[in-house]
């Protein structure tokens, strides 16, 4: 078992293959996973509280079936749906941007292949090799970061909609 001296060294000598565009990645993806996190904790701990509440004040209405109380009914049910869509764009931008930071490290990757070219010769492999490694590992932590995000934004946006429509038929007339 690795002990976590050992696992930070193993972090930083990987993040020194593939660049320091891997930080970026790296912050990219722990934001995208404190979303996705406040997200989970949002689906199954405050928002049923918050459908209980509604779900009460919506039964100790005597008036049910007006205009008035169908109106009240719809304001409820869209701030419900703000509610469940709350940062869904913002975590929908970290999905995106992510592969385009691991584009923006083969970039970097890339020019240190041509430097090395330039300074040791085109036929010089073993000295590209670490360049090569700054364009490809960054592209991979990109794509591998937004794809941990795609899987769970889809998720959410399908779960806000089945729970507000669920809200929605438990409002019913009485």
């Amino acid at each position: 078992m690795l002990r976590l001296e050992e696992l930070w060294y193993q972090i930083l000598a990987f993040v020194d293959m593939g660049g320091p565009v891997l930080w970026a990645i790296m912050l990219l993806l722990f934001l995208m996973w404190l979303m996705i996190l406040e997200r989970l904790w949002y689906f199954f701990f405050s928002f049923p509280a918050l459908k209980k509440t509604i779900m009460r004040e919506w039964e100790e209405r005597e008036d049910t079936t007006s205009w008035f109380a169908k109106r009240i009914k719809e304001s409820r049910i869209s701030e419900a749906k703000i509610k469940l869509r709350s940062g869904l764009g913002f975590l929908e931008a970290l999905v995106a941007i992510s592969p385009l930071m691991g584009l923006f490290g083969t970039v970097y990757g890339m020019l240190e292949v041509f430097d090395i070219m330039a300074i040791a010769g085109t036929s010089n492999a073993r000295a590209m090799a670490g360049g090569v490694s700054k364009a490809t590992i960054p592209t991979m932590a990109g794509m591998v970061s937004a794809l941990s995000g795609v899987f769970f934004t889809t998720y959410f946006k399908h779960k806000a909609t089945v729970e507000a429509e669920k809200l929605e038929d438990m409002m019913q007339s009485h």
